[in-house]
């Protein structure tokens, strides 16, 4: 079965922000579609800036990336809508809209597929409430679908968040630092759920992560980011405590890792 997903071409990339700070240099890698890759690295070492680059959120500012067979430089207005509608983005912060119920938080996902004057009268079609709702009951969280978004955990938020991109129906999944503010036993669910739906569906699925814990038990495959250049690139199980401080150039600490007392060997 051929995967849903896109693949991802970073030729030469560079971003250098308007105040001279540099946060990629000359990236070049290929992510296959249906890949899941988890991109690790310091503060400040590029991780954020590679994977809003993707949709054009962070604008490169020399090289190409190709998402699929569309080249994203140059994208503007309608184009990049088009292309922003197959990338789901999952970000830290759940950018939920607390004050309505979570079935209507996941239909925003529908937001770019749907006539303008049913979203602005809440008139969605059966077929995209339905996908909603599929949405919601593939990461397990169904019954909250008409309570209101302001009632959920903090992991719950997550996941309607993660819902939402499901009902875009992408072929790329972004999510940048997704469990940064959930306790340990809440982001082994997300990862579980960002791997399930990578596996299952075929979604390429790109997680920008700081736990080298997380990033070395869900990344089948591991960037390792250092000052914006590609120090590593392989296998999750290859990333031993050697690899990690090449990577981030010091020993690890506790704070390096989510489940405490944790050793990478």
């Amino acid at each position: 079965m051929t995967p849903a997903g896109a693949g991802i071409c970073f030729d030469g990339v560079g971003v250098t922000y308007p105040n001279g700070v540099v946060g990629l240099r000359d990236v070049s890698l290929d992510i296959e579609p249906g890949e899941m890759v988890v991109v690790v690295g310091l503060s400040g070492a590029g991780k954020s800036t590679l994977v809003r680059s993707i949709n054009s959120l962070v604008p490169f500012t020399s090289g190409e990336i190709t998402v699929g067979d569309v080249a994203v430089s140059g994208l503007r207005g309608k184009a990049l809508r088009r292309l922003r509608s197959e990338i789901g983005m999952v970000f830290q912060s759940f950018n939920l809209a607390r004050r309505t119920t979570v079935l209507n938080n996941v239909l925003m996902g529908r937001l770019y597929a749907a006539p303008t004057w049913r979203t602005m009268l809440g008139l969605w079609p059966a077929s995209d409430v339905e996908l909603a709702m599929q949405s919601l009951e593939r990461v397990e969280i169904v019954q909250k679908a008409y309570a209101n978004a302001s009632e959920l955990s903090g992991g719950q938020q997550q996941r309607v968040a993660i819902a939402r991109t499901l009902a875009q129906q992408p072929r790329v999944i972004l999510a940048d630092e997704p469990v940064a503010s959930l306790d340990p036993p809440t982001s082994h669910v997300v990862m579980r759920d960002l791997q399930r739906i990578n596996a299952e569906l075929g979604i390429t699925v790109v997680v920008n992560l700081h736990f080298l814990d997380l990033a070395r038990r869900y990344g089948n495959r591991l960037i390792g980011l250092r000052a914006g250049e590609v120090v590593y690139d392989g296998p999750g199980a290859d990333a031993d405590e050697k690899v990690f401080e090449s990577i981030y150039g010091r020993s690890l600490t506790a704070e390096d890792v989510l489940d405490t007392p944790a050793r990478l060997t």
